[in-house]
């Protein structure tokens, strides 16, 4: 009971989910479905008429014009039907697009943390397995017509076959032992399909989120990794790990062969004994001269339509459950909730009133952090002030917590512990979309998309060509932007256009960078923003900083504490967190201090060597 319940509701789900992506797929299966399902019974009909028009002793001249018109209306039938199909097609495609955009959306509408999650990652995985097996939602689109074809091809031979089952047209016995028959075969396509079902589910469900043979096949697909592949001779390994989660697939493909092979059998066992009783029947009756030869040919026909509808509606009812039930992931994944508090208080926007104060104040109080499914703290007890206008460095070894406490200021994650005010207001209650507003930022590990060399400056689709200029000129990107041939409207990289520009990882840097000024935030933070840069464009960089930081707040994350001499402030941290502060002069004549010892130890490889 249990279980046909959950079919039921995975059946209703995978039509709800059709409905919500695209109605017109839905409605242009029913239409194409009642034309599809018309066109077998017009012949039939046909041709039962003219058999009991001619046994009749008609002529063929009055039976002409039925038979025209007859012809007339399958000729209609059929074209109406190929333009329903082109239209069920073209909604196929189109509810698909929207299924993609739909999951699309929600992974650039999640909330960071749960982005980064595991458990969101593998509902991605299984999506995208799906997808890639054409399954799961692609299954419903392309389902849903022949679901419905199935289901009204039952009804309209149902429909002709009342005379036959009323009236007693079959006469005495015959019509409890048909039926009694017919029902038999009916119990057994069902209970076998419930089975075949679940069997099915739970192969599908089995089969797990192939991650080595993704991972395989989109880095084999991505031109970037070309030149190490090759260098290091990395083909065998690329192909080892599609291999590697392709073998227990073929277990898993060799089971739905057999599963749908053993349905095929069923189905069509059960459609022949259908066939067979009804045709011994008709036949019984006709030759006991209660059915005409007409009737015969009739009755006959629509008994084999309906068989067959019957058949193929019981395994499209089972197909179509089993893709229904292969959209839970996707569902999980629709349905993730945000994790962090969304506030309604909207920020002063000091930066942008005219005459503004720009007295802009962040303070962690007590910060401490450990990412969600972990026991290790990333960060713990970080106590920090600091105001517009200031230049605060952050360094310390690799795993230190700096990254981190950037991700707690700019609210992709929030503390597990302790506070983050601005100006004396924890920041949980500020406007989400208002408060990310107030930084820009370029983490070591920044994105470029490969669109529109000014659409990655503007990171939109308007762009204000003349702010674009001005700040690549600042992130020092200005001659480079004068050879390309299309300015800022060339495109980067080739994934899109063949015409795209190949840029190399400082240009690429200089570019984020410009996206940073572009956006105009009061607070700028730089991760590693030279970590790329020959020496020349590094020292025009720090050369340069005070100006193109101007009134801004500069956090500036760095391994290089030669570059952090020109900032106010220097935080060092290590495990989590913060061990000194100061400025670069307070913490060199520390010498027992951990800043003291990266400052020596970098500084050794500047140091004049003797000629060995």
């Amino acid at each position: 009971m249990k279980e046909r319940k959950q079919d039921r509701a995975r059946f209703w789900k995978g039509i709800r989910m059709v409905w919500r992506m695209d109605r017109g797929l839905v409605v242009h299966s029913v239409l194409r479905a009642l034309l599809q399902a018309a066109i077998p019974y017009v012949g039939i009909l046909l041709s039962a008429y003219v058999l009991d028009g001619l046994q009749a002793g008609l002529r063929f001249e009055e039976l002409l014009p039925t038979v025209v018109l007859a012809l007339a209306a399958a000729f209609l039938l059929s074209c109406a039907q190929a333009y329903e199909q082109k239209k069920v097609a073209i909604h196929a495609d189109r509810s698909g697009k929207t299924y993609d955009s739909f999951v699309s959306m929600k992974t650039l509408e999640l909330d960071y943390p749960q982005l980064e999650s595991p458990a969101a990652n593998n509902l991605r995985g299984r999506i995208l397995l799906d997808a890639n097996w054409g399954a799961g939602f692609f299954s419903l689109a392309w389902g849903m017509p022949e679901l419905m074809n199935a289901l009204f091809s039952c009804l309209i031979s149902l429909g002709l076959l009342i005379p036959l089952l009323a009236g007693g047209v079959l006469g005495g016995s015959l019509t409890p032992l048909w039926l009694a028959a017919f029902l038999v075969v009916l119990v057994f396509s069902v209970a076998f399909g419930r089975v075949k079902t679940k069997q099915q589910y739970k192969i599908i469900s089995d089969v797990p989120v192939a991650k080595s043979s993704t991972a395989g096949y989109f880095t084999s697909m991505d031109y970037h990794v070309g030149k190490d592949i090759r260098l290091y001779g990395a083909q065998p390994m690329v192909e080892q790990a599609m291999q590697t989660a392709e073998y227990p697939m073929q277990g898993w493909i060799r089971s739905i062969v057999r599963n749908n092979v053993a349905s095929g059998f069923s189905s069509g066992f059960c459609a022949g004994l259908m066939q067979l009783f009804a045709y011994l029947l008709v036949t019984l009756r006709t030759a006991a001269g209660a059915l005409t030869v007409g009737s015969l040919v009739r009755y006959a026909g629509v008994l084999y339509q309906f068989s067959q509808a019957a058949a193929n509606l019981f395994a499209a009812i089972t197909e179509f459950t089993v893709a229904a039930g292969r959209l839970e992931s996707t569902e999980s994944y629709l349905d993730l909730e945000d994790v962090l508090q969304k506030g309604s208080l909207p920020v002063e926007k000091r930066a942008f009133c005219e005459g503004g104060d720009m007295e802009y104040e962040i303070e962690c109080r007590d910060v401490s952090f450990r990412y969600p499914g972990t026991d290790t703290w990333a960060l713990r007890h970080v106590n920090l002030k600091f105001r517009v206008g200031e230049r605060l460095a952050v360094v310390g070894k690799n795993g230190s917590g700096k990254t981190t406490f950037i991700k707690l200021l700019c609210r992709l994650y929030d503390p597990t512990e302790g506070e983050i005010l601005l100006n004396g207001i924890d920041i949980r209650k500020y406007d989400y979309e208002e408060y990310l507003s107030l930084f820009s930022v370029v983490f070591q590990d920044f994105k470029l998309f490969s669109f529109e060399l000014g659409q990655n400056v503007a990171a939109s689709v308007e762009v204000d060509e003349e702010r674009a200029r001005a700040c690549l000129e600042q992130a020092g990107f200005g001659t480079r932007l004068q050879e390309l041939p299309k300015g800022l409207y060339t495109s980067l990289y080739k994934d899109f256009e063949e015409d795209g520009v190949e840029i190399s990882g400082g240009e690429a840097q200089k570019i984020a960078l410009a996206r940073a000024l572009y956006k105009d935030a009061p607070f700028l933070v730089l991760d590693e923003p030279t970590a790329a840069l020959d020496p020349v464009a590094e020292y025009e960089v720090y050369t340069g900083f005070n100006r193109m930081v101007g009134n801004r707040t500069a956090v500036y994350i760095s391994h290089r504490l030669s570059s952090c001499r020109f900032c106010d402030e220097i935080v060092v941290f290590d495990e989590g967190q913060i061990v000194q502060r100061g400025s670069h002069e307070a913490l060199v004549s520390q010498e027992d201090g951990l800043y003291a010892r990266l400052w020596n130890a970098q500084a050794q490889y500047y140091a004049e060597q003797p000629p060995t």
